[in-house]
């Protein structure tokens, strides 16, 4: 192993001292140095260069151990703000966010029937627009997208629904605004935000399984994002299940996808209203035509035989995939996200009784299966989380 130069050392050790200081709240030199195992002079320099860039304040003191009461020490969260943008959805979302994951301004661009040239256009015109409003020095620009990224490359190799392939989107983005530019999968990302903002900031890993339009999910080992080695972990909405199962956009049948995305729901019942006309979701929709998710949610709380039906299925789908997957790398800890995520107990049981019938009922014991409620911000907060990992090493 190389030895690490006098610069990688500050680096690391600024990195260290600002991620105890972030993950503390507050804090002093004196407790710093004793949780990194820094010198107190190597700690009150770093703490220097810190506020100087105004990274970091004083904020009061601290209770007296018998000498003179320290003096504490917090992150100034507005110091930099971040470019969080979600490119999921059909519409182009985007946030300017502080330091601690608090939006300062939201703004969302209809995506209408633009791909190709004309999407990366809608791009250039928000972030331009976020820029234009931003109030601190920004520190980069994160981007979620659907589709498979080299995130190393900050390449979209292929983005079906917005007609991109090997778009080396990060190097455009770093040219038009001379700024620092992170791009991942959007259901990758969501994993990371759940870490940094969600429900399992005490994890060290956890899955994150995204369904809406589609079906994604996205890996944390050891509080590092999984990308794999061709940047595909976690795409399970693509695996087969039935070779002899319906169409999937990708051009294979019978994928995941095909069964529990929002898309796949809805055209069950669809069918299943067409196929009866006494069918209850008649009451809820004027014609088979009309049914949405919104409806199919309004039917399953009204306890709807047919949708809480749908709900089960899908869920108990799901449930053996995330268990292939929980076995495979060892994680206990799974998080359910996405449009679908609103179903609540009615997806989530379907999910933790599929991992109790497919793995090890020592290990499913432990399993721990949540909804995330960080709700359609996931994908932004995880951009967020990108960036203060790479730039600030607050992972």
């Amino acid at each position: 192993m190389k030895k690490a130069t006098r610069q990688q050392t500050r680096t690391h050790n600024s990195q260290l001292i600002l991620k105890t200081i972030y993950d503390r709240g507050q804090v002093s030199r004196a407790e710093i140095a004793r949780l990194t195992h820094l010198t107190r002079t190597t700690v009150s320099d770093v703490v220097a260069e810190l506020m100087h860039e105004g990274l970091v304040e004083e904020v009061g003191v601290g209770p007296s151990a018998g000498g003179k009461p320290p003096i504490l020490l917090s992150v100034v969260d507005d110091a930099r703000h971040l470019i969080g943008i979600d490119l999921a959805n059909s519409e182009f979302r985007g946030a300017i966010i502080n330091l601690r994951g608090e939006f300062r301004h939201r703004l969302n661009l209809p995506v209408a029937e633009r791909d190709g040239d004309a999407a990366l256009e809608l791009v250039y015109s928000l972030i331009d627009e976020l820029l234009a409003v931003a109030e601190r020095p920004v520190l980069g620009i994160g981007i979620g997208s659907p589709g498979l990224m080299d995130a190393r490359q900050g390449v979209v190799r292929v983005a079906v629904n917005l007609n991109w392939r090997d778009l080396p989107l990060g190097d455009l983005l770093e040219a038009r605004y001379d700024l620092p530019v992170y791009i991942a999968n959007d259901s990758q990302v969501a994993a990371l935000a759940e870490m940094r903002f969600g429900s399992s900031k005490d994890a060290g890993s956890v899955i994150v399984v995204r369904v809406g339009r589609g079906v994604g999910s996205g890996i944390v080992l050891n509080r590092q994002l999984h990308y794999g080695d061709n940047f595909g972990a976690g795409e399970i909405g693509h695996v087969v299940l039935d070779p002899a199962g319906q169409l999937c956009r990708c051009g294979n049948r019978g994928c995941l996808e095909t069964f529990v995305s929002s898309r796949a729901l809805l055209r069950q019942a669809r069918q299943a209203a067409e196929a009866d006309p006494r069918s209850a979701l008649h009451r809820y929709a004027a014609s088979p035509g009309d049914l949405n998710i919104d409806v199919l949610f309004r039917a399953f709380q009204d306890g709807d035989p047919l949708a809480c039906r749908l709900i089960e299925d899908a869920g108990a789908r799901l449930g053996t995939s995330i268990a292939n997957m929980a076995a495979s790398l060892g994680i206990q800890r799974v998080v359910l996200a996405g449009s679908l995520a609103r179903f609540g107990a009615g997806l989530a049981e379907p999910v933790r009784q599929a991992l109790a019938a497919r793995w090890l009922p020592a290990l499913t014991a432990e399993m721990e299966v949540e909804m995330s409620t960080l709700g359609d911000d996931i994908v932004i907060l995880g951009t967020a989380a990108l960036l203060l990992s790479h730039e600030l090493g607050i992972v």
